[in-house]
This record gives structure tokens, C-alpha cells and sequence, in this order.
């Protein structure tokens, strides 16, 4: 049987990213701004045509929002958030733990320093290698 995916709107990524700011401030100077709404429609219409499972969708999601940073701050808790809510919503597990010290893994993604495998057995079972910048 087939399984209708549901997809994250523009407008719940936007979303996403005020509750973020609002919740988690990390610099005096961080404000829920849009840099980008043309990425964020990029990000959810590229997420929609990609072919894969959930996971694939995911690792594609997590990347994207904190790479192409489509927000003036908080790219890397928004794409946390946002990518976390598709999962859970999909019925699959997230298992990235919610600590502070995960943002070194997402300063990694967002310098390549990790392939979308390692991203997607990250996201599936919460392990990967600690970041080091060489």
C-alpha cells in the first residue's frame, strides 16, 4: 500500500523559524527574518520531486534550509525543527537527540563535511562521527 507523504509548507518553515528565534536565542542580534522566500519554495518543491524514502527527503531538507540559508539567523535550529516535524509527521523515528551539542554536527552539514549517508543514519539512528575541521 501506498503511503501519501506530507510535505512541510513554505509557510510552516517560516514558521518554524520564528518559534526558534523566539525560543532558543543564541545572539542578542537574532531576528525571525526571511532572506530568501524563493529558497524556502525551492527547498519544499525540490524535497517533493526528490526520489527516495523519508529519510532521503529528510538528509535533502536539513541540508538545504541550513546551507541555502533562506533566513537571516537561525538556519541550523530551523532545519533541526523543521526536519524533525517531517519525519515524525511521515511516522518514521527521529533520533537525533535534542542537545546543544548537536549543533557541531550541523555546523559539519553545513560545511560537507558529512555525506548524505552519514547525514541519513544520523537522522535514522542519532550516530555519526564528531565534526573536526581539517
Amino acid at each position: 500500500m501506498f503511503k501519501e507523504i506530507k510535505y512541510l509548507s513554505v509557510e510552516k518553515i517560516i514558521e518554524y523559524n520564528f518559534l526558534v528565534l523566539t525560543l532558543i536565542k543564541v545572539k542578542k542580534a537574532d531576528q525571525p527574518k526571511v532572506a530568501s522566500q524563493r529558497k524556502i519554495e525551492f527547498i519544499v518543491q525540490a524535497c517533493k520531486e526528490l526520489e527516495g524514502d523519508i529519510y532521503d527527503k529528510a538528509v535533502f531538507l536539513l541540508k538545504n534550509i541550513i546551507k541555502l540559508h533562506a533566513f537571516a539567523s537561525g538556519n541550523r535550529r530551523t532545519a533541526f525543527i523543521a526536519t524533525k516535524e517531517f519525519v515524525t509527521e511521515n511516522g518514521e523515528r527521529f533520533n537525533i537527540i535534542d542537545d546543544p551539542l548537536q549543533a557541531k554536527i550541523m555546523l559539519g552539514v553545513r560545511e560537507g563535511y558529512y555525506t548524505d549517508e552519514e547525514i541519513k543514519e544520523w537522522i535514522k539512528h542519532g550516530k555519526i562521527k564528531p565534526f573536526k575541521r581539517i
